[in-house]
């Protein structure tokens, strides 16, 4: 059986997107989220510097790499990518080995 797997990815918004407008539009794709195939869970946060981490967490490393692949894909999605500085963005999937709940 495969280990759970989590999507750490870190990034700064683009010039004139408040965290308002963006925290708006990271819930409008909550939808596509949720409707992929092994989606768990997803959380969004933001550091005193401006750097936002999201971090999902996938049932394998398939479904976290193919949601990554389709993202973009989603037209609903368009507005929550348009708000990030795509030069800041990290993203790195890590097996999951302790989770206290």
């Amino acid at each position: 059986m495969s280990k759970h797997v989590m999507e750490t990815v870190t990034f700064k918004l683009i010039d004139g997107v408040s965290r308002e407008d963006f925290a708006q539009a990271a819930n409008a794709m909550s939808d596509w989220i949720l409707n992929q195939p092994g989606f768990v869970s997803r959380r969004l946060s933001i550091g005193a510097d401006g750097t936002w981490v999201e971090q999902v967490e996938w049932a394998s490393m398939h479904d976290a790499k193919e949601a990554a692949a389709a993202i973009g894909g989603a037209q609903d999605n368009l507005p929550f990518l348009k708000c990030i500085d795509g030069a800041s963005v990290q993203m790195r999937h890590s097996e999951l080995e302790v989770a206290v709940n």
